[in-house]
Parts: C-alpha cells; sequence; structure tokens
C-alpha cells in the first residue's frame, strides 16, 4: 500500500470516527469483567464546545480508552444538563426577537417553545465532542428531563420530603431580579467594586439633633425599621430608647442596641432594613422589628417604599441621593471598595430578598459525604481541596431548591383548597393524600393547584451517577449494580460544591456507597494574561476551529502539555501546533519503517542485536513509569513521558541504530522487532492520539472487519535491568562527544575514526558506538595520547588521533582564543570572590555557585593547555 507523504487527519478523523461507531466499539453492557465507569459532567444543553470541555473530555477520554485496553469493561456515559436558568434566558430572549412576551404565554405554551429550542440546539455540543474523539456510549446519551430522569428526580423530593428533610418557609435569599428566581450561595459571585459610602443623617424624634449613619445602598432606606448602634458606644448612650425619622418619609423607628455593631465602620450606627440584607433581617428577627420589603421580583420598587414607585433601584439610588442632599440628609460621600454579589447564570447585581421557597436540610445528609472524603474512601486529585471542600462542608446551610421558573422539574407539591398541601409522586397520588388529609371524600383534581416553582437545576444534577443507570426508579437493576460506584469523575474545581459534594450526599443517601472513587479537578483554561477564556473577553478560540487547523489529536496533545492537575493552564496555541508536528514525527517514522527493505537471508548485526536489547529494557521501565503517573492522576506527565520515549529513544536513537546503511537492506529479525515496538508505542499514543494511531495500526497489517487499536490490549511492563538503561545512556555519551569532535573540526561522518580510551567502562555496547560514531576500532590506552582530542564520560578518558584531519595551525588559533575566554572569565569569578564584603554578606548558596564555576574553569582551563601542549608536540 502506498503511504501518502503527509498525514491527513481530516480524512482520518471522519473515517476512523465512524468506523468505531459502525462497529458499536464504544457501547458496554455488564458482563464478567471488571467495568470502568465515567459519567460525563454533563454540559448546558444551551451549551456549544468551549475550552474547559475540551480539557475535561480529553481527559475523559484519554481515561476511558486507557481503561478499554487494559482488558476492562469502558461505560462513559454521555450526556445534558436542562440548566434552567440558562435555558428559560434563552428562550425567554428568543420568544421576546420574535415579538412574543413570555408573561403573555401560558405555561404550557411557554414550554412547547422550550422543547422546541432544545430539540434543535440541544445536540450540539455532543455532535462536537465526536470530533475531538470522544469514546462516550452514545446509546446511553441521557438528559436530566428525560421522562426516566425526571421521574427519578421527583420521587427524590418525595421520599427527601417524607423524611423530613425538605420543608417550606420565608426565608432569605439570594435574589436574581434578571432571571427573577431565587438562586443559591454557591451561585453568586463576589466581585469588588468601587462603591460610594453615602453618609446620611437621620432627625432624632422629639427633641433637637441628628444620627449619622453609613450606607452603601441608600435607596435602601426607604424600607429601613431601625437603627442599630452599639450598647457600650459612649457616642450614643445619650440616644438609648430614643426613635429617629427616617428621610423623606418621615416613619419613626427605634434606635436598638445590639453588640453587632462595628462601631470602628462609618459612624458606628447602622440602617437596619431586615427585608433586604441577610445580617439584618437576622437582628430584625432578634429584636423583632418590622419587615418592609420595597422590591418588586424585577428590582423595581414597589407600593411600600412610597417613593419612586416603578423605577429601577439603580436609578432609585442616583435619585434619592439627589433628594436626600437637598433635604440636608447627605452629610458627606466617601469612595469604598465593597464586596458586591452577582448571579453567576445572569451577571445580574444579587438582591436580597425574603420569599417563600423550599429547602432542603442538609446537616443529615453532609456527614457520610465528609467523613469520606476525609478518610480518602472518595480521593481528591490533588488532595489540596479536601482542606477547602471541609471547610463548606462544616459551615454549610439549608439548600434553597426552589426556582421561579417554567423550565425544569416542577416542584410535586398540590395546595388545597381550604390551605396547607400535600406532596406526592403524582397528582393522582396527591388527590388521594388530599382526600385522607382533609376527610374530604369530593375533591377532585380541579380543586388541586401545583406548586409553580420548579427545582434548582443541581437537585437533578445530584443524581446524575445514580440516575443515569436508573438507580433511583429501579435499585436493583443489572446496570447501578455493576457500574455504581463509578470509578472516577473529571470536573473543575469550581463546581465542587455545586455538584460533586451534592453526589456523594445523594450516593450515601440512596445507595450508602460513594458515586465515584477519584474526583480529578482540572484547572481553569486561561489565555497568557492568566485571565479565564470566555467569550465575552474575545480571548478563547473555537475549539472546532482548532480541530480543523492542528487535527484533534494535536489539539488533545496540546491541551495536556499545559495542564497541571489541579493548577491553571495557560493555553498557547503554538502547544496544539507542537501536538501536530508530533503527529508528524509518528507518521515520518512509520514511512521510514516501511521504505527499508527486508532481507531474510542476512544475519543480525551484533549492533541492532545490542540497541533491541536496550530498547526492550527501556520500554519496560517506561511502561512501569507511565502507570504510575496514570494511578497518580498526573496525565501531562504520563503524556511527556511517552511523548519522550518516541522522539527521544525511538526515533533519534533506535531508529538511528538500527537503520540500515544507505540502498541496503535491513535483516528481518531486526525489522521484525522494530515493527513491535514501534505497536506497542501506538498502543502507549492511542489515548492521547487515538485518531492517527488507528490510522496507522491499520497500516502496519491486514486487519479484520471491526479490529481496533482500541480494544488491543495496553503493553504490559517486564522486567528490566536499571544498570544495562544506564550503561546505553553512557554509550549515547560517548557517541555525541565524538559528533562534537567531528562538528568542531569540521570532519566528515564518512571518515573512518579510530577512539582510544583509557580506565574503565562497559564494553557491551561497542558495536553500537562503532557504528553510530563511524570508527574503525575502540581499543584500550595505558597513557595519555599526545596529539589527540580528548573528552572524558564519567571516569573514562578517550582520545580520537586526528592526524591529518585536522590543520593543526588553524586548531592552535581557536583553542588559544578559547583558552584566553576561560581565563577571563575566571579573573571576573576570582575578584568576586577575594571580595570580603560579597564573601560574607551573599548567600552560601550564591557563594557556593561563584566557587563551582571557578572549579570549572579551571577545569576547562587545564583541558586546553593540555591540548595545547599535545598539538605542539606532535
Amino acid at each position: 500500500m502506498e503511504i501518502p507523504a503527509k498525514y491527513n487527519p481530516s480524512l482520518t478523523e471522519d473515517k476512523w470516527y465512524k468506523y468505531w461507531m459502525d462497529n458499536n466499539l464504544f457501547h458496554s453492557e455488564p458482563d464478567e469483567r471488571e467495568p470502568y465507569t465515567i459519567a460525563i459532567p454533563p454540559p448546558n444543553v444551551t451549551g456549544v464546545l468551549h475550552m474547559g470541555h475540551m480539557l475535561n473530555n480529553t481527559i475523559q477520554d484519554i481515561l476511558v480508552r486507557r481503561a478499554r485496553m487494559l482488558g476492562k469493561n469502558a461505560c462513559w456515559v454521555p450526556g445534558t444538563d436542562h440548566a434552567s436558568i440558562a435555558t428559560e434566558a434563552k428562550v425567554v430572549s428568543k420568544l421576546r426577537d420574535a415579538g412574543i412576551d413570555k408573561n403573555l404565554l401560558s405555561r404550557e405554551a411557554f414550554l412547547e417553545h422550550a422543547w422546541e429550542w432544545k430539540e434543535k440546539h440541544g445536540g450540539i455540543i455532543l455532535e462536537q465532542l465526536k470530533k475531538l474523539g470522544a469514546s462516550c456510549d452514545w446509546s446511553r446519551t441521557k438528559f436530566t428531563m428525560d421522562s426516566d430522569m425526571s421521574e427519578s428526580v421527583i420521587k427524590v423530593f418525595v421520599d427527601l420530603y417524607n423524611k423530613g428533610l425538605i420543608y417550606r418557609g420565608v426565608r432569605m435569599v439570594n435574589w436574581d431580579p434578571q432571571a427573577k428566581t431565587a438562586v443559591s450561595d454557591e451561585e453568586v459571585n463576589y466581585k469588588e467594586v468601587q462603591s460610594k459610602l453615602y453618609y446620611v443623617r437621620y432627625k432624632v424624634e422629639g427633641v433637637d439633633g441628628f444620627v449619622t449613619v453609613a450606607t452603601t445602598r441608600p435607596e435602601t432606606i426607604l424600607g429601613d425599621t431601625a437603627v442599630c448602634v452599639h450598647p457600650s458606644d459612649e457616642r450614643f448612650r445619650h440616644l438609648h430608647g430614643k426613635r429617629v425619622l427616617v428621610p423623606l418619609i418621615n416613619r419613626s423607628i427605634p434606635i436598638i442596641l445590639d453588640e453587632y455593631v462595628d462601631r470602628e465602620f462609618g459612624t458606628g450606627a447602622l440602617k437596619i432594613t431586615p427585608a433586604h440584607d441577610i445580617n439584618d433581617y437576622t437582628l430584625g428577627d432578634k429584636h423583632h422589628l418590622e419587615t418592609i420589603d420595597i422590591f418588586n421580583d424585577d428590582g423595581t420598587l414597589n407600593e411600600n417604599a412610597q417613593l419612586y414607585i416603578g423605577k429601577d433601584r439603580f436609578e432609585v439610588r442616583t435619585l434619592i441621593v439627589n433628594d436626600l442632599s437637598a433635604a440636608g440628609h447627605i452629610v458627606k460621600l466617601e469612595d469604598y471598595i465593597n464586596n458586591v454579589g452577582y448571579s453567576e447564570r445572569t451577571d445580574a447585581i444579587i438582591e436580597p430578598k425574603l420569599s417563600m421557597q423550599w429547602f432542603c436540610k442538609m446537616d443529615n445528609l453532609v456527614k457520610p459525604a465528609l467523613d469520606n472524603v476525609l478518610n480518602d474512601n472518595v480521593q481528591f486529585h490533588p488532595p489540596k481541596f479536601k482542606n477547602t471542600y471541609k471547610h463548606w462542608m462544616e459551615n454549610i446551610k439549608d439548600w434553597c431548591v426552589s426556582r421561579q421558573l417554567w423550565w425544569g422539574h416542577r416542584i410535586p407539591a398540590y395546595y388545597l383548597p381550604e390551605g396547607g398541601f400535600v406532596v406526592a409522586e403524582t397528582a393522582e397520588e396527591a388527590l388521594g393524600i388530599a382526600k385522607v388529609k382533609t376527610g374530604n371524600r369530593n375533591l377532585t383534581l380541579k380543586d388541586l393547584r401545583q406548586d409553580e416553582d420548579v427545582l434548582d437545576t443541581w437537585f437533578s444534577s445530584w443524581l446524575w451517577p445514580l440516575s443515569v443507570f436508573d438507580g433511583i426508579r429501579n435499585p436493583d437493576n443489572k446496570d447501578i449494580n455493576y457500574y455504581y460506584p463509578t470509578d472516577d469523575l473529571v470536573t473543575a474545581p469550581e463546581i465542587l460544591f455545586f455538584w460533586v459534594a451534592r453526589m456523594i450526599m445523594a450516593g450515601y443517601e440512596y445507595r450508602d456507597e460513594k458515586p465515584f472513587k477519584n474526583v480529578y479537578l482540572t484547572g481553569i483554561v486561561r489565555d497568557h494574561l492568566r485571565r479565564k477564556m470566555s467569550k465575552s473577553l474575545g480571548n478563547s478560540p473555537d475549539p472546532i476551529e482548532l480541530i480543523k487547523k492542528y487535527s484533534a489529536d494535536g489539539v488533545r496533545v496540546g491541551m495536556l502539555l499545559c495542564s497541571p492537575a489541579g493548577g491553571d493552564l495557560l493555553f498557547d496555541e503554538s502547544l496544539t501546533e507542537q501536538g501536530r508536528n508530533f503527529g508528524n514525527k509518528i507518521w515520518n517514522a512509520f514511512r521510514l519503517l516501511e521504505s527499508w527493505n527486508v532481507d531474510e537471508n542476512i544475519p543480525q548485526p551484533e549492533y541492532a542485536q545490542k540497541t533491541i536489547e536496550w530498547f526492550n529494557h527501556k520500554l519496560n521501565c517506561e511502561i512501569e513509569n507511565i502507570n504510575d503517573l496514570y494511578e497518580k492522576f498526573r496525565l501531562s506527565e504520563a503524556l511527556m513521558a511517552v511523548y519522550k520515549l518516541f522522539w527521544d529513544e525511538f526515533s533519534s536513537w533506535y531508529l538511528e541504530f538500527i537503520k540500515p546503511v544507505y540502498q541496503q537492506p535491513i535483516d528481518k529479525k531486526t525489522y521484525d522487532q522494530t515493527l513491535e515496538f514501534f505497536e506497542n508505542l501506538l498502543k502507549l499514543l492511542h489515548p492521547f492520539m487515538p485518531f492517527i494511531t488507528e490510522e496507522i495500526w491499520h497500516l502496519i497489517d491486514e486487519r479484520k472487519p471491526g479490529q481496533s487499536i482500541m480494544i488491543e490490549r495496553m503493553p504490559v511492563a517486564g522486567a528490566y535491568n536499571e544498570n544495562l538503561i544506564e550503561d546505553f545512556e553512557f554509550t549515547k555519551e560517548t557517541i555525541s562527544a565524538v559528533r562534537n569532535v567531528r562538528n568542531a573540526n569540521s570532519i566528515a561522518q564518512k571518515e573512518v575514526l579510530n577512539l582510544l580510551v583509557k580506565g574503565e567502562y562497559d564494553k557491551e555496547f561497542d558495536a553500537c558506538i562503532r557504528k553510530m560514531a563511524n570508527l574503525s576500532e575502540i581499543k584500550p590506552t595505558e597513557t595519555k595520547i599526545d596529539g589527540a582530542v580528548s573528552f572524558m564520560v564519567k571516569s573514562a578518558e578517550f582520545y580520537i588521533e586526528l592526524g591529518g584531519l585536522i590543520d593543526a595551525e588553524e586548531e592552535l588559533i581557536k583553542l588559544n582564543e578559547e583558552l584566553n575566554y576561560y581565563k577571563g572569565f575566571l579573573d571576573s569569578v576570582m575578584k568576586k570572590l577575594g571580595n570580603e564584603r560579597f564573601v560574607k554578606n551573599a548567600p552560601d548558596s550564591v557563594v557556593a555557585v561563584e566557587k563551582q564555576k571557578k572549579a570549572d574553569a579551571e577545569t576547562k582551563i587545564q583541558m586546553l593547555q593540555d591540548r595545547i601542549a599535545s598539538i605542539k608536540k606532535s
């Protein structure tokens, strides 16, 4: 078969992915083999592939492909997440562009639009993952709102409610005025913002005088129900028991005393707005204050504010400061930097808001999830995240699980005509419970009103490793019993609490077992300025375009080359180019092998036999090393180990050693062994570079239909001799030294040289040295050879008699120039070491470096002087 001069990934990648799919090679069913399972972190159904997905899924595919080649029954379950907030926002935007107002639609009509949008756009990211080479079992693809997945979610809500772990109540929540829904604490990003601190004075009721408070949110003054001072603050002792008037609206509110107040902040007096600040809410509850909510769900002011009704909160901030100033209430303004919470989904500034919501009690769920991470039953890679996890779990709050949206799993609570509610998996079950609860046998489904809210997206995602195998609805089915717990989870540290912690909780709650054995936490993909890659910054390349330019294999290698476990990835496009170039190196090495003529009748040369012996030991040693790196999840290092083994050891050394003389054949024994080595290297490379390895593996030999390198066995490390490997390093150093002599003296490789050696060294690989250095012989000598060029490798001293191969006069000029340079260098070092202040004050390590420079320069000078003397003698 004619091997193309250049590897064409655009042809091979589609060809081999179709081959894998057509032959069902990604599919898994329970059998007698050891399972290896990964449940993909489901990307948002709204999403398209970004650099974070590329990194995450490349790592997963590497792990899955390797497991397959270790003989395990590998199952990688793909799927997407319904992403309540993000998807609803996309659909609302689409409707708005079409001139349709969501608020004028019924729930059913809106959901029809949402499902239509999902069917049109929902599969894009999964199709893009195929371009990357993701070997998912696509027949198992799940969507968090599939009917079976939804049933699991509702079943768990009802179960937790019946256990007393789900409850409904008014609490202070993080309100997203843009999405018009509550979000959890973990979905709030805090940013440092340059703000103003407004000093506002409140008139003391009934007497002359004012109390000045400092606030960053003057728009909430209209909801104030108290001013609070520290009971021990002498500045305000005369105001104990007094009342003040809220500026502009003159509502009378008490001055209360509480040690919560920081006397150093602002003036030492705080305005208290229980409806719009979590700390104020706590104080209001403690002191039985009135709660006045002045905001509508969209962040505009309502009638309770009395002023600025219908205007946006930030517009009101400007208006009220102007009006306060005009009324003489503004004392001063100061620049102030504070942390402001933003919604992770919409980037709207969060509004603390009292709201009736559904919550999940976390106390009982936390303990096993914390214990089993701390005892390494679930292992984090890198382990530094254990402390972060521990801190969060020990300070966890109840989880607000309701969202004021339509897209998602509707909360299965049904309100009764006479008040109260029941919780059930279906409306029919709810009706039965309602009849018993009320004693009214005449109730009908029309009398029940289902809760309008949906569940937090994470309330379905936390069940993912269970629900993808139907472990909630059918807890004893063959899939869940075989594939659970899964093996490895690959995800980002920023969803350690959103998702990872909650999956561990759900695993122990519903199977009394961990959901996965290892959590590999990737870093964030950043640009060269260390900025997170994002569309909004315009600093993120399109992954599909990268694949077109550098090949899927090239991009996979490039991503891994700059990806330490748990450390941020500083993406550099040149690394994907390096990945592509590595693919070309592999291809060219194969073409070189295929270009050789094989002669079955010629014997194997000694140098080839010795080189094969060395590489076999080296290969076994590296396989053991690579396996160890995989076990430690040091995948970048594992790739680099394979990379160097192929490029440095196999291509640069092994092939050069065994390569036949130009236009001469190679013996069959050496050729067959070389092909075997090459095939083993392809197998080691396959998890990282699946496409080019499959292409070459099929070109090496005729394969049967359905055969694939991806289901071949990974090479197993055999015995190896470290001393033999080390001896061969001596051989390589010797060859390099001879080549340096040739280069320094402009001696062509075709010129045969004699090599003499003084001292002890292992002669086992002499045949290899003779071949690669083009030597007539290597023979021992007891004395130094005058007129010869010398070099040392370890303790052995080598001599090459150049005779008439060099011009003595030119060589002496060159050597004297080099000698003068080193003498000058030694003088500068000696001046430093002769400086008493330097030696006394410099760190010991710095002085040691200078002393080493002195010793090295003296050694070099002595060698040059000896060489000059030797040439003059001859």
